[in-house]
C-alpha cells in the first residue's frame, strides 16, 4: 500500500496520549504505595512494630481501598472520569506525604488508611477512561500499557527510595514521592475529556473509538442490580482470589528477601527491580497477546482465557520460592509469578468493558477491586499471624501459587463465553 494511503487509513493517535496519562498516574500510584514495603525492614527497627502490627497497617490500607473502590467507582460513573481521577490523586498525594509525620504503628495505620481511600480511585478511573477512549479490540493492550505503570512505579521506588532514605532520612522519601501527583493533575485537567467533547480529536479517530456496536443500557445501573448477574461475580471472585497475591508481593517481598537472604535496605534494590521489570513485561505482553489473538479472529472469551490459563500455569512454580537456596533463583520464580499476575490483571480488568456498557464500567471495576481489597485484607492479616507463628513464608507461597487456577475455573463456570449482560435477565 502506498505511504499516502497508509497515512490516510490511520485513525490518529491522540487516544494513546490519554493512555500515557493513565500510565503515569498508575506509576505514581505505585511509587506512593510501594515505599512502605521497601522501608518496612528499616522502619520495623525504628518504630518497633511486630509482624502482626505490620499486617494490621497493611490491612488498614486495604480496608480503605475496598471502601474507596466501591465509592469511587460509583462517583466516577456519575460525575465523570475527569473530576473523579483528579480528586483521587489529590487525596492520595496528600496522604502519601502525611506518612512523614507518623511515629507509631497507629500513626502509619491512619496514613495508610487515607492513602487507600485516595488510591482506590485509580483503577476505576483508568478502566473507565479506556472504555471511553478505545474500541474493544484495543482495550486489553491499552489496559496492559497503563497497568505496566504498576511495575514501573515498583521499579522506580526501590531504585530511588533507599538512596533518598540514606541521604535525607525516611520522612523525605514520603514527602518527595507524594508531591509528584500534583504535577500530574495539571496535565490531566488540561488534556482529558470524553472523546465526543475533545476538539483536537480527528473525526477518523473519533469514528474508530466509537466503532463498537451501540450499547443498550438503562439510565441507572445500581450496585444491587449489578450483583444479580453472573458476569459481575466472575469479576468479583476472580479479583478476590488473585489480587491478594499481588498485595503480598508488594508488601512482603522486601521483608521476605531480608529474612530469607539477609538483604539490607541498599541491597534490596536490584532484586526488587528485577521482579517488577519482569512484571512490566507481563503486563504489556499479556494485554498485547489477547488483543493480537482477537485481531486474528479469536473470540474475546477464548483469547482472554487462553492468556489467563498460561498465566495461571506460570504462577505455580512460585510455591518453591521459599525452598530454593539461591537468592536469584527465588527472585526469578517470584518475578515469573509477578509477570504472570500482571498479564492476568491486564485481561481480567477488561472483563468489565467486555461484558458491561460504558455507563457501568466504573461501578463494576469498583466492585471487583473492592473484592480484591477485601481478599487482600484477609490475606494480609493471615500473613502477619502465619509469620508470627511459623517464622516461615512456606504456607504463603503455597497459597500464592494455587490461587489463579482456582480463580480461572470459577470464572469459566460463571462466564463461559464472556457474553455481554442481557439487561432483561439476571442469569
Amino acid at each position: 500500500m502506498p505511504l499516502e494511503a497508509q497515512t490516510e487509513a490511520r485513525p490518529g493517535n491522540f487516544r494513546w496520549t490519554i493512555c500515557a496519562l493513565l500510565f503515569f498516574a498508575t506509576t505514581i500510584n505505585y511509587i506512593d504505595r510501594q515505599i512502605l514495603g521497601i522501608l518496612a525492614p528499616e522502619l520495623q527497627k525504628i518504630i518497633g512494630w511486630s509482624e502482626v502490627e505490620y499486617g494490621n497497617i497493611v490491612t488498614a490500607f486495604q480496608t480503605a481501598y475496598a471502601l474507596g473502590l466501591l465509592l469511587f467507582g460509583r462517583f466516577i460513573d456519575r460525575y465523570g472520569t475527569r473530576i473523579g481521577y483528579s480528586i483521587a490523586i489529590l487525596v492520595w498525594s496528600v496522604a502519601a506525604m502525611a506518612h512523614a509525620a507518623a511515629r507509631t504503628a497507629f500513626g502509619f495505620g491512619i496514613a495508610r488508611f487515607t492513602l487507600g481511600l485516595g488510591e482506590a480511585g485509580n483503577f476505576p478511573s483508568a478502566i473507565k477512561a479506556v472504555a471511553e477512549w478505545f474500541p474493544k479490540k484495543e482495550r486489553a493492550l491499552a489496559t496492559g500499557i497503563f497497568n505496566a505503570g504498576c511495575n514501573v512505579g515498583a521499579v522506580i521506588a526501590p531504585a530511588v527510595v533507599p538512596w533518598v532514605t540514606v541521604t535525607f532520612g525516611w520522612p523525605a522519601a514520603f514527602l518527595a514521592t507524594g508531591a509528584i501527583g500534583f504535577i500530574w493533575v495539571l496535565f490531566w485537567i488540561l488534556l482529558y475529556d470524553v472523546p465526543e467533547k475533545k476538539k483536537r480529536l480527528s473525526q477518523k479517530e473519533l469514528a474508530h473509538i466509537l466503532s463498537d456496536p451501540a450499547e443498550p443500557a438503562p439510565e441507572k445501573i445500581g450496585w444491587l442490580r449489578l450483583l444479580k448477574y453472573k458476569q459481575t461475580w466472575a469479576i468479583v471472585i476472580g479479583k478476590f482470589l488473585t489480587d491478594p497475591i499481588w498485595w503480598f508481593y508488594l508488601y512482603w517481598l522486601g521483608k521476605f528477601l531480608n529474612a530469607r537472604f539477609g538483604l539490607t535496605l541498599i541491597k534490596l534494590g536490584l532484586p526488587l527491580i528485577a521482579v517488577y521489570a519482569l512484571a512490566d513485561v507481563g503486563s504489556v505482553g499479556g494485554g498485547w497477546l489477547s488483543s493480537a489473538l482477537i485481531k486474528k479472529g479469536g473470540t474475546v472469551s477464548r483469547s482472554r482465557k487462553t492468556v489467563m490459563l498460561a498465566c495461571a500455569l506460570c504462577v505455580v512454580p512460585v510455591m518453591a520460592a521459599n525452598q530454593v537456596s539461591g537468592l536469584w533463583s527465588a527472585v526469578l520464580l517470584i518475578g515469573l509469578a509477578a509477570g504472570a499476575h500482571q498479564a492476568w490483571s491486564a485481561n481480567i480488568f477488561t472483563f468489565a468493558s467486555d461484558m458491561f456498557p460504558k455507563k457501568a464500567v466504573g461501578s463494576v471495576t469498583g466492585l471487583g477491586g473492592m473484592a480484591g481489597a477485601i481478599g487482600g485484607m484477609l490475606f494480609s492479616t493471615l500473613a502477619g499471624h502465619i509469620l508470627e507463628w511459623t517464622k516461615s513464608y512456606f504456607i504463603l507461597f503455597i497459597i500464592s501459587g494455587s490461587a489463579y487456577l482456582l480463580a480461572l475455573g470459577i470464572i469459566q463456570v460463571l462466564a463461559p463465553r464472556l457474553e455481554p449482560v442481557n439487561w432483561g435477565h439476571h442469569t
